[in-house]
């Protein structure tokens, strides 16, 4: 699962791998709150560092319009959005993506819990702020 290619590969990997290890134990068919309470679990036993329903700004033209509840942050530096849907569709990519570009984040997973078996996507933001980088825009 590690593809050294990717940036921050590792991390997604271990966080990936937790999900794994909670779907396979839940199965699908829960809302999406016992995934991410039973993710929190899993993610501290293997030591990830995270912050939960983290409050971060959203940002236009520099000035701050409002705040998104990412689901979890992992070590400042990885958006990870879940769903608890049938399937993954486009929209909740782009969404992930926009997300990204909204606290100027490089790298975000969605995982989704809904379907028979775990789906992920990798997401990359093509806008990332390389000046910011490792100081994204959160309070």
């Amino acid at each position: 699962m590690i593809n050294n290619e990717y940036k921050y590969s590792d991390l997604t990997s271990q966080i990936i791998g937790s999900a794994m290890k909670v779907h396979s134990a839940l199965g699908n068919g829960f809302q999406e709150v016992i995934y991410q309470r039973a993710l929190e679990i899993e993610m501290t036993d293997e030591g990830i560092s995270f912050k939960r329903e983290y409050n971060m700004p959203v940002f236009y033209k520099n000035q701050q319009i409002g705040t998104r509840r990412v689901d979890f942050l992992v070590e400042g530096i990885i958006a990870v959005e879940l769903k608890a849907i049938i399937q993954l569709e486009d929209v909740h990519l782009a969404q992930a993506i926009n997300y990204l570009e909204a606290y100027d984040l490089e790298i975000g997973l969605l995982i989704n819990f809904g379907a028979k078996s775990l789906q992920f996507k990798r997401v990359q933001n093509k806008k990332f702020n390389q000046k910011n980088q490792g100081n994204p825009k959160i309070n």
